[in-house]
């Protein structure tokens, strides 16, 4: 796509390319565009619940009580709090006790300082070094197509809805609640065919080079593949290579709770063992199941992923939420047919600072 020259101080939203190649993206036809012109005309204050639950955390709290904090209230990231700049500065998430522990931890029963005594801004100062990122946040005014993109364009999880005047966080957008607003509101719309067309055609996934563990491996060579790799969750095969488990990062947060981050060289299949029952489990799709069936399965088991097995169990690819708000939203827009490429060209004004509150 060719960069438009600014005639105003607009910014033109260039649309991150698919990571297959443009030979392999999915040809979903022509009501292709069909859910991409549905989000943009919708704002994200339509995908804020009406009640919900916001954790902040002051960035002078330790990193401990951070993470029980949020076990204890059952979220995955927080967004971060200066009292001396009186701003949000960022997110406490899963991947940061994930890097915590893969940086300090040094062997079974030895404590690890850094996590007991640590407060959260030392973390930052110590990860981070100097290499600050500004928090990335959305209005409730933008369009759920631009959250949908800002989540993939910055690969990250959680998206900060915050009110431009007051600075105040309203709500934290995931690609869980987008996929979610889509399959609830979007069956006011035309069902497009390519629903009914199977994931093995349309290629909608990841299908090479897929990380995996041994059910018998320690779970710090889990921590090790989540973070070189930067996946966020391993299927778990036996000997025989079928899929008996998922191992996810949400599953790490709850070492936490059970206080048994001391020791990490527990196999993956004894951590499994010791999760609560509501933490989310393995769940499968075929080839040969429809996009639609997939999307309904993922919707109703609220779950992030899909592994994509064949008929004796072993894996063959991960289906995420990525991959689908991918296909369905960015992709259009991206390669969109030489008729309607001036509909897709969105400009948004530059964001400008937040007051804090």
């Amino acid at each position: 796509m060719e960069i438009m020259e600014q005639e105003s101080e607009e910014q033109l939203i260039l649309l991150p390319e698919p990571e297959y190649p443009l030979s392999q993206v999915p040809d979903l036809g022509e009501d292709a565009g069909l859910y991409m012109e549905f989000m943009m005309k919708s704002p994200c204050y339509d995908a804020i619940p009406t009640s919900c639950k916001l954790v902040v955390f002051d960035t002078s709290l330790q990193i401990k009580k951070a993470f029980l904090a949020l076990v204890a209230n059952g979220v995955r990231a927080a967004p971060l709090w200066d009292s001396k700049t009186h701003s949000f500065v960022g997110m406490l998430t899963i991947t940061d006790f994930i890097n915590i522990l893969h940086r300090y931890y040094k062997a079974p029963l030895v404590q690890i300082y850094e996590l007991e005594e640590h407060k959260i801004e030392t973390w930052r100062e110590v990860y981070l070094q100097s290499s600050f990122k500004p928090l990335i946040y959305i209005s409730p005014g933008d369009s759920l197509f631009h959250a949908v993109y800002s989540l993939i364009k910055n690969k990250i999880h959680r998206l900060p809805v915050m009110e431009p005047v007051s600075g105040n966080i309203l709500h934290i957008l995931t690609h869980k609640r987008l996929l979610k607003f889509v399959h609830l509101f979007g069956d006011a719309l035309p069902r497009p065919r390519f629903m009914q067309r199977t994931i093995q055609e349309l290629g909608i996934g990841t299908f090479r080079d897929i990380a995996i563990i041994q059910d018998m491996a320690s779970v710090y060579s889990a921590l090790e593949i989540f973070v070189e790799r930067r996946v966020s969750a391993l299927p778990v095969v036996n000997e025989a290579g079928r899929v008996v488990g998922l191992y996810s990062r949400f599953d790490v947060i709850h070492l936490a709770a059970l206080k048994i981050y001391n020791n990490l060289d527990i196999s993956v299949c004894d951590a499994l063992r010791l999760r609560k029952q509501s933490l989310e489990g393995v769940l499968m799709c075929y080839p040969h199941e429809t996009l639609e069936v997939v999307i309904d399965r993922i919707v109703r088991e609220q779950v992030h992923r899909l592994v994509l097995v064949d008929e004796d169990h072993r894996p063959c690819g991960i289906v995420s939420l990525s991959d689908i708000l991918q296909a369905l939203v960015l992709t259009p827009a991206a390669h969109p047919r030489p008729c309607v490429l001036g509909v897709y060209l969105q400009l948004s004004p530059t964001p400008s600072p937040p007051v804090a509150p």
